[in-house]
């Protein structure tokens, strides 16, 4: 069982005060705690004027505490971040209406910006969107996950975050620490069983929200579940955010290759970069260990390389991706005990590889990357 807010805010009373009076928890240094298997998330507030020295006794403290804790309770904690929100930005920023063209991107402080995207719907892209944030997260980077599929937000099933409630700090959503994943979702704020009958305005608005008012963090990565199609909400994402790429995901078939060609074109056309198709549901994988081409096997890396553009991988599908997307438990699709076999975490590995090569090259494309020169 992983750890309870309960217990490690207990365990963080103990901690003293490093600015004298009572302990981290009495005097309202921490401000929030999220767990989640052996993942736990610490959002601490320090007066102002706090310096470098003070921060990282807290932050050693903070750390120790709970692994000390969960050494006392026999589970293993693959990772605790302790991030500091500074006393004078406590207060929220006025609400106001988000701007057509207005530029977001200091709201997302991530290194990657990745949005994925599809021609048209029933392709599995929130599927491999989840996969592939959860695949980076296992690779120790601090990942960011945003449903901006405003009209069928997925991420609340395949993230499990059905029995969590939406936090609200200071007036600012805060992400959902979920398979070492920060998520966020639309899906947590309206009824579930509620149609979104959204004109193109307020679909706007609902996605800049996300974005500006959620409390992101310092971040390796942000990948973005956009809306399939080439409508108004990935045309406002282009605009409002300076993305490092798109990942376009397509089946086979010649009928989804049709529609990711557009896809592939609407994110050209709008200067943003195309890091690479994904071929999802390339072929199933029985229980016999027998493997079908439903859709006919390889037409989408066939499309990739008459495009010109990278492709990253091709992912079967088999009982196991279905169930553990279904459970909410994409971190299962990585263990071959648990996916049905080797050949799903094997296809995974691969187009995290590949979508990290590319997303580094397209960084340095872009000019965020500099080479340094030491001299000693």
């Amino acid at each position: 069982m992983a750890l309870s807010k309960d217990q490690i805010l207990e365990a963080l009373s103990a901690v003293p005060n490093p600015l004298g009076g009572g302990d981290l928890v009495s005097a309202d240094i921490v401000q929030w705690v999220a767990t989640c298997e052996s993942n736990v998330s610490i959002k601490v507030s320090l007066p102002r004027g706090a310096d470098r020295r003070v921060r990282e006794d807290v932050r050693r403290s903070i750390e120790r505490a709970v692994h000390t804790l969960a050494a006392g309770e026999d589970e293993v904690m693959d990772r605790v971040l302790v991030e500091f929100v500074d006393e004078q930005n406590k207060e929220p920023a006025p609400a106001r209406q988000p701007q057509q063209g207005e530029d977001l991107t200091a709201a997302v402080n991530a290194r990657y910006i990745i949005a994925v995207g599809a021609g048209k719907g029933g392709v599995g892209k929130s599927t491999v969107a989840v996969n592939i944030a959860v695949g980076l997260a296992r690779r120790k980077l601090a990942v960011g996950l945003l449903d901006g599929d405003i009209y069928g937000p997925s991420l609340p099933t395949m993230l499990g975050l059905d029995a969590m409630d939406q936090q609200v700090h200071q007036g600012n959503l805060q992400p959902m620490l979920v398979h070492g994943v920060k998520a966020i979702s639309i899906g947590k704020m309206v009824d579930a069983d509620k149609p979104l009958i959204w004109r193109g305005p307020m679909a706007h608005g609902a996605f800049k929200q996300l974005i500006e008012r959620t409390d992101w963090g310092d971040l390796d990565a942000m990948v973005i579940d956009l809306p399939p199609g080439t409508g108004d909400v990935p045309l406002t994402l282009t605009q409002s955010l300076r993305l490092t790429g798109a990942v376009i995901v397509c089946t086979p078939q010649k009928v989804a290759q049709d529609d990711a060609v557009r896809a592939v074109r609407m994110f050209q056309q709008l200067g943003v970069e195309v890091l690479g198709v994904v071929e999802n549901m390339s072929y199933f994988i029985g229980d016999d260990g027998k493997e079908y081409d439903i859709f006919g096997r390889g037409g989408a890396e066939v499309m990739a390389q008459r495009l010109n553009i990278p492709f990253l991988g091709a992912i079967p599908i088999n009982m196991a991706l279905r169930a553990n997307s279904d459970a909410g438990d994409p971190s299962a699709n990585f263990d071959p005990r648990t996916a049905g076999g080797d050949q799903i975490p094997r296809a995974l590995a691969q187009v995290v590889d590949n979508l990290e090569k590319q997303m580094a090259l397209a960084s340095m494309r872009l000019g965020q990357n500099r080479p340094t020169l030491n001299i000693s």
